[in-house]
């Protein structure tokens, strides 16, 4: 029995630190590059990774249980992590990958969604209507604008979700990312 526990307790936690040192790969470059024709900084990005969005942010909800006070509509259960610019902030491709989902998807409102391969999957929600910048199937990079920040679907104000999935089962986004030398702030 307790074989078996140990067992169960390896095969949850080991996405958490395989599969974003096997994504991380041997480069780690950092480079702050301007979006193309703007003036907007792209974010920092470290080999094949960056932050989804560009400067500084504030965090709302992180990952796991956190009750919102006062907002009906707003689960008790968080899967990703929240990260806050003013409404219309450009939101940016982590990493390397192709979109699978582009569009509105429940809870989330404007969303798009990325698989890197691997099993490994990134969620942007809650962005602008009519802000998407990218189609289902387009290939993107660490730092490919996605859309702007908004506040649809499920959301009490402008933020991004930003949530990472691995074989369709979300994971805490603090030690993914910080294993690829981009620790969320």
């Amino acid at each position: 029995m307790l074989l078996c526990l140990a067992l169960l307790c390896a095969l949850i936690l080991a996405p958490l630190v395989m599969v974003p040192l096997a994504l991380a790969g041997s480069a780690t470059t950092d480079l702050t590059v301007k979006a193309a024709g703007t003036d907007a900084a792209l974010p920092t990005v470290v080999g094949d990774w960056g932050y989804p969005l560009a400067g500084a942010y504030s965090t709302g909800r992180g990952f796991g249980y956190h009750p919102v006070k006062d907002c009906a509509i707003c689960p008790a259960n968080h899967f990703g992590y929240d990260m806050d610019q003013p409404c219309g902030a450009p939101i940016y491709a982590a990493g390397p990958g192709r979109v699978i989902n582009a569009g509105p998807m429940p809870g989330w409102g404007n969303t798009v969604r990325i698989d890197h391969g691997g099993g490994v999957v990134t969620l942007y929600g809650h962005m602008q209507w009519d802000s998407l910048l990218v189609g289902v199937g387009q290939q993107v990079t660490a730092g490919t604008a996605l859309g702007l920040e908004g506040s649809t679907g499920k959301s009490s104000g402008c933020h991004l979700h930003y949530e990472v999935q691995v074989r369709g089962v979300a994971i805490d986004p603090e030690p993914f990312m910080a294993a690829l030398g981009l620790p969320l702030r």
